[in-house]
């Protein structure tokens, strides 16, 4: 037997010992995933468990380096990992913006005592993030940002609003773009880290029309950042952004295939008689999926063995949110009329429709499909732009 056979048959035993039978069944609602921090609260001992044993292991990031609370796995253990997990339905331990966009950057761009100190803490889940990018008429243009940050000797002072700031009202700290140099539009800017309980700092979330609130509106008003909270250099943030940006795209493409969301098998399975024309959707849809499964696991192998091409993360956006509106459209389409309640138990308190409407934000969040189209054809194909 291979090494390689040998992790997978330690790794599947070892996952079967100790996943709680509570953490293998699907997902629901938000409550079932655990985010971690300092403020969150478990929704049962098992979730708290599976977190705290995975940690343990370094498997929460099984990727990153052991000396900042990984796992030291291989691209191949990794992904083994993954896969058994899947075969298994084990939850992921931990939903983290430090883990899919933070962590990388930091990794990339941190000083050493950076990673020593926030990473480790990400990896337990103990510290809860949020992203300072949008602001009210500054969205996927970020350049035009204008929260501004004072310089005041050792430390900055920092004014301004941001916007669509995803559970900024529930996270720790923020990762947050700043300008520091009012007269160069691109290399004005500065990545900034600091502590949403800092004095100055406030939230009010934004209602959907789903019912739900994960976007807040956020202040900062004579907020107070000392200067060793800076991430890269000084008037480089762009660099920082840019690098974090690829690793959302890739977090918000692969929402539509999550293992732990619902299935389209699982839609087709309530309806006893569908119609041709909607089976035939769905047929179609399941050839994108795998075309798209397909793509992704290209592009990751190429992006490990340092070949990945920088504009691979805007195609894997675009593609995985048009798919993942679509698979909810599919799932409404065979719901029928009873898809659309709203407010009983029976329907998990709508939680069909809330996800439906939830998905017409992929296309925007994270940088449009405008923007990623013209991305796509600016740096792959090679057209000329307007």
């Amino acid at each position: 037997m291979s090494d390689l056979e040998n992790f997978r048959a330690e790794t599947r035993a070892w996952l079967e010992a100790n996943c709680p039978a509570e953490m293998r069944l699907p997902i629901k609602g938000e409550d079932d995933m655990c985010w971690g921090g300092r403020n969150f609260k478990f929704k049962n001992d098992a979730q708290k468990l599976w977190l705290d044993t995975m940690a343990q292991r370094g498997w929460t990031v099984p990727d990153w380096p052991k000396e900042y609370g990984g796992g030291g796995l291989n691209p191949a253990e990794t992904k083994i990992l993954k896969q058994e997990m899947a075969s298994l339905k084990c939850r992921s331990p931990l939903s983290s913006f430090g883990i899919w966009m933070l962590g990388p950057a930091l990794l990339h761009f941190g000083t050493e005592e950076q990673k020593k100190h926030y990473l480790p803490q990400i990896a337990r889940g103990e510290i809860r993030w949020c992203q300072g990018y949008s602001e009210p008429g500054s969205g996927s243009d970020l350049v035009s940002l204008q929260t501004y940050g004072e310089d005041k000797g050792d430390h900055w002072v920092v004014n301004g609003q941001k916007v669509w700031t995803s559970y900024a009202d529930k996270a720790d700290w923020i990762f947050c773009l700043v300008r520091t140099d009012k007269n160069d539009k691109y290399k004005g800017i500065s990545f900034l880290l600091f502590d949403m309980e800092s004095e100055g700092v406030s939230t009010k979330p934004i209602k959907l029309i789903s019912g739900n609130s994960p976007f807040c509106e956020t202040f900062f008003d004579d907020v107070k950042v000392p200067k060793d909270q800076i991430v890269g250099e000084l008037n480089r943030g762009w660099d920082v952004a840019k690098y974090l940006l690829g690793h959302e795209r890739e977090m918000i493409s692969g929402g539509g295939l999550s293992a732990d969301m619902p299935s389209i098998g699982a839609a087709f399975a309530e309806v006893a008689e569908l119609d041709p024309i909607l089976r035939a959707e769905f047929a179609a849809f399941d050839v994108e999926t795998l075309a798209f499964r397909a793509m992704s696991e290209k592009f990751m192998d190429e992006l490990k063995a340092g070949k990945g091409h920088p504009a691979q993360p805007n195609m894997m956006k675009y593609a995985g949110t048009e798919l993942n509106k679509k698979r909810h459209e599919l799932i409404m389409a065979a719901g029928g009329s009873d898809a659309l309640e709203w407010e009983s138990e029976a329907s998990n308190h709508g939680a069909k429709p809330r996800g439906w409407l939830r998905t017409k934000a992929n296309s925007i969040e994270g940088g449009t499909s405008e923007i990623m189209l013209n991305v796509i054809s600016k740096r792959i194909l090679d057209l000329p732009g307007a």
